[in-house]
């Protein structure tokens, strides 16, 4: 497996995406919009890249609202689900069109939620 990104929930994407990009030098990588979520990805130069995902009349404000999830690539997300131990499931294998993925969500030991990854092709 591929360490692919980190989801952070946050307040306000474009004051995000500007912190990122302007005080810390990642370069915008690219954006979605799904069930009320902009979800906008910024990358460092490796490569690995930070989702900043802002769900409309939702504010982080809480210890354990800031972070979401963490993401992995696989080569097939429904072998991995089915393989991967899990502590719970999130999410089935499904194919997220907006994301241009197929995508399940588990927790692992201590419950972060941990995606797991298949690009469409």
């Amino acid at each position: 497996m591929e360490f692919i990104h980190v989801c952070l929930n946050v307040a306000d994407v474009d004051e995000s995406v500007e912190w990122y990009t302007g005080e810390l030098g990642f370069e915008e990588s690219w954006e979605f919009e799904a069930d009320g979520t902009k979800n906008r990805y910024v990358a460092a130069e490796n490569g690995v890249e930070i989702q900043l995902a802002d769900t409309e009349g939702e504010t982080p404000d809480e210890a354990g609202t800031a972070w979401d999830h963490l993401a992995v690539a696989v080569e097939d997300v429904d072998e991995a689900f089915e393989r991967v131990e899990n502590h719970g499931v999130v999410q089935e294998p499904a194919d997220n069109d907006a994301a241009g993925a197929r995508t399940a969500f588990i927790e692992d030991p201590d419950g972060h939620v941990v995606e797991l990854v298949e690009p469409l092709e």
